[in-house]
């Protein structure tokens, strides 16, 4: 039985983003203090450590991504449906993938420690305390990848202020242990991995409670259901084509990078200042993508197409605007920021020159962006994976044709060529999406 609809709005899609935008203004500033805290020993090898260090179970964290974004379009297309007993099936799912993906990245530890180190160069003494920081951290990873499920559960039902507080609540923890571990008790970078470890274990806990609800009926523990194989399998399928997609879109962000050093150290560090632009902008665009999640998934799960355009249109029209006022913002601070984040006059002037496809980044990528969302709330998987394959071939195709005439003018039109290829091919593919919503 599905429910009646419920209008929406542009009220209801600012209350799903707003809070998702205000979360992930606190990521970098835990990077930041992380970074500042060891930066008060008076030794380059730990600031350097921490960063490896992060930099690599982030990296291998990032793995699971696709247990937000499946869990956000599967819960809310049962919410949709009004199915309240597979909404908690999926819970009691997804908590279990995160606990056993993180049982085994415990015990796979010292493969994963050898491999980062073997393709990372660092001093004997920064690969030290980086092991050191990484081994303690490694033990939250349940805590880590189950709140990707938690996450994408609260999201599903638009309960973003939850997520807000969840994300609050970790940061502040890990920012309060940062002080009194390393600065008051002078534990080093031992102190900052173990406050990690707490923040993330206590946000799995704040997060179960915050999910309580499903826990007072019996359907979490239905385990009939819960193991039910049609649904476990169209989880599977729905996660490996977000795995996949992912996958892909790493290669073409990982192959900018490594193609920028050939033309140079300058070169290369005026990229990454760059890209932490469009960084930027993901983070600002996450709230209306997530929406889009939220409100496509519902409206696919009660089979209302009018709410499924009403969906589509409104958080993109959102995020057309943020995406204007991102562009405008680049254009006039750019310069200023450029000057803050690097100090050597060589980069400040290539970062300069490579600015103008930073302002036009954001109104370039909206689209991709945007029906990321759409098609990932419709858990039209199949057509991501494939979509962004043929984005990947058509940028490989843009970088052997660009990159020798235009040297990293021709790398940065690859990488919004690569933009363009996923917005229109997922474009044409929304058709199938509301043909496959009518059909049920």
């Amino acid at each position: 039985m599905t429910e009646a609809p419920r209008p929406v709005t542009h009220k209801r899609v600012l209350k799903i983003a707003v809070p998702i935008l205000l979360a992930n203004v606190t990521v970098p500033i835990l990077g930041a203090v992380d970074t500042g805290v060891v930066g008060q020993i008076p030794a380059p090898e730990p600031i350097a450590a921490v960063g490896v260090g992060a930099i690599v179970l982030s990296a291998v964290y990032w793995i699971f991504g696709f247990l937000r974004m499946g869990t956000v379009g599967l819960t809310a297309q049962a919410a949709g449906a009004n199915d309240r007993s597979e909404i908690a099936a999926l819970l009691t799912r997804v908590l279990m993938i995160g606990l056993m993906g993180g049982l085994a990245l415990i015990l796979l530890q010292p493969l994963i420690f050898a491999g980062a180190f073997a393709i990372t160069p660092a001093s004997a003494e920064v690969e030290a305390l980086a092991r050191d920081y990484m081994r303690i951290r490694i033990w939250s990873a349940p805590a880590a990848i189950a709140l990707y499920g938690i996450t994408g559960w609260l999201i599903a039902q638009e309960r973003t202020r939850a997520v807000l507080a969840l994300q609050l609540w970790m940061n502040g923890v890990n920012v309060t242990l940062d002080l009194v571990f390393v600065l008051a008790m002078g534990w080093g970078v031992p102190g900052v991995a173990l406050a990690t470890f707490i923040a993330e274990w206590s946000g799995l806990a704040l997060g179960l409670w915050l999910c309580r609800a499903a826990f007072r009926v019996p359907d979490w523990r239905d385990w009939p259901r819960v193991f039910d194989a049609i649904r476990l399998k169209r989880m599977a399928v729905v996660n490996t084509d977000i795995l996949i997609r992912s996958l892909l879109l790493q290669t073409i962000f990982v192959s900018f990078l490594l193609l920028g050093g050939r033309f140079g150290d300058v070169t290369l560090a005026a990229n990454q200042v760059l890209l932490q632009f469009l960084h930027v902008t993901g983070y600002a665009l996450d709230g209306f993508a997530f929406a889009a999640e939220a409100l496509v998934g519902r409206a696919i799960g009660a089979r209302a197409i009018t709410q499924l355009r009403r969906s589509t249109v409104l958080t993109s029209l959102w995020g057309l605007g943020l995406v204007t006022g991102l562009a405008l913002a680049f254009w006039l601070l750019g310069p200023w920021l450029i000057g803050v984040m690097a100090q050597d006059p060589a980069v400040r002037a290539a970062a300069l020159s490579y600015l103008p496809w930073m302002v036009a980044a954001p109104l370039v990528g909206l689209a991709s962006w945007m029906l990321d969302g759409i098609f990932i709330g419709a858990t039209r998987s199949a057509d991501m994976r494939n979509m962004m394959l043929v984005s990947a071939l058509v940028y490989g195709a843009a970088v052997l044709t660009l990159l020798e005439p235009l040297g990293n003018h021709g790398l940065w039109l690859a990488l919004h060529i690569s933009f363009i290829a996923r917005g229109v091919t997922l474009g044409l593919r929304y058709p199938a999406l509301e043909r496959a919503a009518a059909a049920g």
